[in-house]
């Protein structure tokens, strides 16, 4: 089952190519098979179902898993493939091992959850309905984990070896760094996980790309630009508006890192009076869970220069609130303005945000700030077209409530950033494999890298294999 042709040296996709979703790269190496992430299809139907089909791997045949960073897209189906067979290690930074830990339980109580909800009220096809993974399964997962600080090269077989680099999206994400023994020679292959923006609070800068013969890229705004408005410019007047005119501001985040930026921002601008000083809300369990971890890693090197210098809770305005519980989720809904809540998940796909977004929607004086991507198929993208009405718990939601998209909290490089980092090599690389992106925005990233960097370019599907040894005219 393990056995690997010695010789051979080819990269297979299996997520994450043509889509923005469900990473998954196979590279087959030194007779070894190594996956690079492993993450969960989300967004449209169709990308949903893949969960639950075949990876197009054999899970127990892989020897190594290498993780870039917890964002479900990238770690969310480790459990499934644990639960399918495999047996060996996963290697991943320090904050990293904590922080998957946190969204891969609370991406298991809700499937748990779903599942127990269809198998009550008969929503399934299935009889019984069953969850992707269970907490069981995530408990499992965890103990496979093993943490790997950047720089430090790790064998994993003979002619084969990785390392770890800043990669600046997320706190303890990364991109990978592996060397292939060919001969007397060696093959550099750089996976770039998803790479964060430069001069940016909360997270460090990324780190150089090192030289290398291939390199799997990431492309999520490959075609397009942030936003340079200051993020102040951008929500001073429309949030003065809104809380003067005692409406709520509602901010659907991502609870790790987006989460802590807004909080780290609104904490910034209401101490210099920019913004009025009303109560904000996180609620969001894991959202809470995720700033403790955060400020664990406060003021040890993993984060912006100067986070963790702020006092005891250096990410939070003085006048935060968390609500943990459902019931205090439940008291949150019956408030009224003005105040500011943010909540999981950041796309509206599901969680607690949809039930305050069902109520505040329909009133314009209320406020609601996209701050993340907005893959295609979710709420989040459909507000962000214009949608006038939204499905929620199975009924049609009037929007009249003012919609903001603020790219400035976006952890993603933009097209310019991506071709910046991409600069820092001292010499290009030989082929780049665009991914991670939606079609248009993969194209456009591949053309820049032929045009301006004389890269050969390759925007792959799921299910291709490229025998790099050949590509390379080893």
């Amino acid at each position: 089952m393990n056995d690997v042709d010695p010789s051979a040296l080819t990269l297979s996709f299996h997520g994450g190519a043509g889509t923005v979703t469900g990473s998954r790269h196979l590279l087959m190496a030194a007779g070894k098979r190594v996956l690079v992430d492993c993450g969960m299809f989300q967004g449209l139907k169709e990308l949903r179902l893949r969960n639950w089909q075949a990876p197009g791997f054999e899970p127990r045949s892989l020897d190594a898993l290498l993780l870039t960073h917890a964002h479900m897209d990238h770690a969310g189906y480790i459990p499934r493939v644990v639960r399918e067979g495999f047996a060996r290690t996963i290697f991943t930074t320090p904050p990293t091992v904590e922080l998957a830990e946190v969204l891969l339980l609370d991406a298991a109580k809700l499937q748990e959850e779903d599942a127990a909800h269809a198998n009550r009220h008969g929503f399934s096809k299935h009889a019984p309905a069953m969850p992707l993974y269970t907490a069981h399964d995530v408990r499992q997962a965890m103990r496979r984990f093993e943490p790997l600080d950047y720089g430090t090269w790790k064998v994993l077989g003979h002619g084969l070896r990785a390392r770890l680099h800043e990669a600046g999206h997320v706190l303890g994400s990364a991109f990978v760094e592996l060397e292939v023994a060919r001969g007397a020679g060696i093959v550099r292959i750089v996976f770039s996980g998803d790479v964060g923006r430069y001069a940016q609070p909360l997270h460090r800068d990324p780190d150089p790309l090192p030289a290398c013969d291939v390199l799997v890229v990431e492309s999520t705004y490959g075609d397009r630009l942030h936003d340079p408005t200051p993020l102040l410019e951008e929500v001073r007047r429309p949030f003065a508006e809104t809380l003067r005119a005692g409406g709520t501001i509602l901010i659907p985040s991502f609870a790790l890192a987006r989460t802590q930026m807004v909080t780290l921002m609104l904490g910034e601008f209401m101490a210099a009076g920019d913004v009025p000083q009303v109560p904000v809300h996180v609620d969001s369990p894991m959202a809470v869970e995720i700033t403790r971890i955060y400020e664990k890693y406060a003021g040890r090197g993993d984060l912006d220069p100067g986070v963790g210098d702020g006092g005891p809770d250096p990410l939070l305005p003085p006048n935060v609130r968390f609500h943990r519980t459902v019931d205090e989720s439940k008291a949150l809904n019956r408030m009224s303005g003005p105040r500011i809540i943010i909540s999981s998940s950041g796309m509206l796909t599901g969680g607690r945000v949809l039930h305050h977004l069902e109520r505040l929607a329909p009133d314009p004086k209320n406020l609601i700030v996209l701050v993340g991507y907005q893959a295609a198929g979710t709420r989040g993208r459909a507000l962000l077209s214009g949608a006038r009405t939204l499905r929620m718990h199975g009924r049609d939601v009037a929007i009249a409530a003012r919609v903001l998209s603020v790219a400035s909290l976006s952890a993603h490089a933009d097209a310019g950033e991506l071709m910046r980092w991409l600069r820092t090599a001292s010499v290009p690389p030989k082929i780049a494999f665009v991914t991670h992106g939606e079609p248009e925005a993969s194209a456009a990233l591949a053309k820049r890298l032929g045009a301006e960097l004389s890269v050969t370019s390759v925007t792959p599907s799921i299910g291709n294999a490229f025998d790099l040894a050949e590509m390379l005219a080893l």
